[in-house]
């Protein structure tokens, strides 16, 4: 599940925790809000950041030879 987590602290920091989007696509979810909240002052990538997304393929190669005994 994908979720965005906004804590505002009284003297109007604003810290953004971003869980369930693996890779840097979260940059992309999140840079239009960022640009309404205005400047950014770190990044702290987690480790879903850095994760890779593993497909995995179905095909199977299967070769068949016959002898001429």
């Amino acid at each position: 599940m994908e979720t965005l987590e906004f804590v505002i602290y009284p003297d109007g920091r604003v810290q953004e925790k971003v869980t369930g989007i693996i890779g840097a696509s979260c940059a992309e979810v999140t840079a239009a809000i960022e640009a309404q909240l205005g400047q950014v002052l770190t990044h702290e990538p987690s480790s879903e950041y850095f994760a890779t997304i593993v497909q995995q393929s179905n095909v199977v190669n299967t070769q068949t030879t016959f002898s001429d005994w």
